[in-house]
């Protein structure tokens, strides 16, 4: 990326005018590092599965074996296991044994959080499907 003394800043052969390079400047400083941009998108990629969602909103309400938690999603005890140990891997879910057990639970409450937020979001707007809008015409 070049900047030039005009306030113009050549991104990838394409000039773009930049009206405010001060403010620019600043939002470019606060940008997180692109690997802690890459590791949130893929905890957004985590959650934007309906099958992987339900078992995280099963969890809201506390701690679940897989079996419980397959029989509250409708999935298969597999799929949930299988579910659970990629939400595990990114720190999403957490376990704890007892005996032969496993019990899984929301890793914190910034996983809270992010699902609270999520549902009140959809709660209050009307998203924009131009597939089902086409169709309801």
């Amino acid at each position: 990326m070049n900047a030039s003394s005009d306030n113009h800043l050549t991104i990838d052969g394409c000039a773009v005018r930049v009206v405010d390079a001060p403010r620019v400047a600043s939002v470019r400083e606060r940008m997180p590092r692109p690997e802690d941009l890459r590791d949130t998108a893929e905890v957004f990629g985590l959650l934007s599965d309906p099958g992987r969602l339900r078992l995280l909103m099963a969890l809201l309400d506390g701690e679940l074996c897989v079996c419980d938690l397959a029989a509250v999603s409708g999935q298969s005890e597999s799929a949930v296991s299988h579910a659970l140990r990629l939400l595990r891997a990114h720190r999403v879910v957490s376990v704890r044994r007892a005996g032969r057990m496993a019990y899984y639970r929301l890793e914190d409450a910034h996983v809270r959080m992010l699902l609270d937020l999520a549902l009140t979001h959809t709660e209050h707007t009307h998203a924009i499907h131009p597939e089902r809008d086409e169709d309801s015409r």
